[in-house]
């Protein structure tokens, strides 16, 4: 649910770092691939911010539990090298994307270009639906989906590097805001029920839809959404994937009914064009009576799918977790009420490392408050980072 929130980053990382890429070989990018081992598909070398990059694909599965091979993007400062072991890893979970060309894998690596001053090499999913799988459609929201995306590629970065001469430390930091921050307890939550061997140091997560059927509950009683776009996407993202079987024409009205597949399936837009293009931020705009009605049958189908991936609760933490939550009380994109949810539910399963901050972040301009207050989740996680790292910030 943002555009770009790490260009923030810039002023902590470093500056000027937005270049294109020098490709040093390549292999063109398979659209449809065979079950097998992680792989290098193609690398990199931005000469700006002096950062190395590997793509690669891994396997993993889809939304419905398929095996399928998924992409993601491997990058590192001139700091790290096969002679020089990095201190440890990144997990980078990316925000909302809608243009194919904003995930990892096909170039968009502000953040990992801001983070090459740190001793660290990152690791970033496409998650399902972009990259090797942009012809599919995304599934948007599901943090279940989208964080075994992000262990895979971990796991599938880890072997790849290994045979490569690579070497790190044992420090893994699990990063990310908006759908990222969602996706970031969504890899908490899915190490704490099936990976017992990875050791999550910090956590850093930052304005998610941890409990998305109370973000609905909040959008309806204020009748609007800071980006319509996220509101359609993960009513479309359930509807799909949650195989709810509900036509389009119940849950949308024009002009975003006729729409669809133009301004968000087909990947060629970005969330602030996709936004423009509805042209309103009234959900009765943009979804129909029904879908309003809190208590119709239809809301109910949905309200119940929401909640079947609902990171407020049905799942036990380890106890050990360390985790930023990070929100602004002004958000109007996805509101506060998840962060606070969450963390009740942490602290209430006996989590005691978990550091909240809420805070009073407007809008500033154009810049909506949800983007605005990345700047501070951004600042406040770089100075844990260098703490752990022993780093002077």
């Amino acid at each position: 649910m943002k555009k770009r929130h790490f260009f923030y980053l810039a002023i902590l990382f470093a500056a000027g770092l937005m270049a294109s890429c020098a490709k040093d070989e390549e292999t063109p990018t398979p659209t449809d691939l065979p079950m097998g081992e992680a792989y290098i598909t193609d690398s990199s070398y931005v000469n700006s911010s002096r950062m190395k990059v590997y793509n690669f694909v891994y396997p993993s599965v889809d939304p419905y539990g398929n095996p399928i091979m998924l992409s993601g993007t491997i990058t590192m400062g001139d700091g790290v090298s096969r002679q020089t072991p990095a201190k440890g890893m990144l997990l980078y979970n990316h925000f909302t994307v809608y243009r194919a060309d904003q995930c990892p894998s096909r170039g968009d690596l502000e953040m990992q270009g801001m983070a090459t001053g740190l001793p660290l090499i990152a690791v970033s999913a496409d998650y399902y639906g972009f990259g090797v799988t942009e012809h599919h459609h995304q599934a948007y929201c599901i943090s279940s989906t989208n964080a075994q995306a992000s262990i895979d590629a971990l796991l599938g970065a880890r072997k790849i590097l290994a045979q490569m001469g690579y070497h790190w430390g044992d420090v893994l930091f699990n990063i990310g805001y908006s759908q990222g921050g969602q996706t970031t307890m969504g890899v908490v939550r899915l190490v704490a029920e099936k990976y017992p061997d990875i050791d999550i140091t910090y956590s850093f997560a930052g304005a998610g839809s941890y409990d998305i059927p109370e973000t609905y509950r909040q959008f309806h009683s204020a009748t609007i959404a800071g980006m319509p776009s996220t509101v359609i996407s993960v009513l479309l993202s359930y509807n799909e994937f949650k195989n709810l079987g509900v036509a389009n024409d119940e849950v949308f009205i024009e002009p975003v009914l006729s729409h669809i597949d133009d301004w968000i399936l087909n990947k060629r837009y970005t969330r602030e064009e996709i936004d423009a293009m509805v042209g309103s931020l009234s959900i009765a705009d943009f979804v129909t009576p029904t879908m309003l009605d809190t208590n119709s049958a239809l809301s109910r189908r949905f309200m119940q799918a929401f909640d079947s991936d609902n990171l407020c609760h049905g799942w036990t933490p380890r106890g050990d977790e360390r985790i930023m939550l990070f929100h602004s009380t002004k958000d109007i994109t996805v509101p506060v009420a998840n962060t606070q949810n969450l963390y009740n539910f942490l602290t209430s399963h006996g989590v005691q490392g978990v550091d909240l901050q809420i805070h009073d972040i407007d809008a500033m301009g154009d810049t909506p408050a949800h983007e605005n207050a990345a700047l501070m989740f951004g600042f406040l996680a770089l100075g844990k980072v260098t703490e752990i790292l022993g780093i002077n910030s």
